[in-house]
């Protein structure tokens, strides 16, 4: 974890260009140039929710947006606007159950292991019950390129939906 922790933080929508039903973390706890931790209460209803709770496959998407956020405080630091990001994929998602309770208060930590200049980064992400109790890790791959809004704005050439 990085030596230079930030603990005043803005409001989440600060850092992560998610919105609406989407964006599913709550507060950015601490950020630093290498790491970020964010926190989540488990909704009690809505997107994802199953009758058993939140399946813990939602924890990849916990991890991802802790890291656009980490992305956005870093580039709010330097001056820069918040970009959006893509997870590219994951190496050995790991759970320690297959739902997340409703209610419960989830801590989830990434790590930079690295992050080149091309936009392509590698995180060591983990996510914590209250009690501390590990309770799904991963190492996530994410694309930040300079203009994302080109890699999800339709093509010129592309007919309008319903054509």
């Amino acid at each position: 974890m990085s030596t230079t922790i930030t603990t005043e933080l803005l409001p989440i929508e600060n850092y992560v260009p998610h919105r609406g039903a989407m964006l599913l973390l709550d507060r950015l706890v601490a950020a630093g140039v290498d790491s970020a931790v964010a926190e989540v209460r488990v909704p009690r209803g809505g997107l994802f929710l199953h009758d058993a709770g939140m399946p813990s496959w939602v924890g990849m998407e916990y991890m991802a947006q802790t890291v656009a956020a980490w992305a956005g405080w870093n580039a709010l630091r330097k001056g820069q606007a918040v970009k959006i990001g893509f997870l590219l994929g994951s190496r050995k998602y790991e759970t320690a159950q297959a739902y997340f309770a409703p209610g419960a208060l989830l801590r989830v930590s990434v790590d930079c292991d690295m992050m080149g200049d091309n936009g392509l980064g590698m995180f060591d992400c983990r996510i914590h019950a209250e009690d501390a109790t590990e309770l799904a890790s991963a190492r996530i791959s994410v694309f930040e390129p300079e203009d994302g809004s080109a890699y999800i704005s339709p093509s010129p050439s592309s007919p309008p939906s319903g054509q």
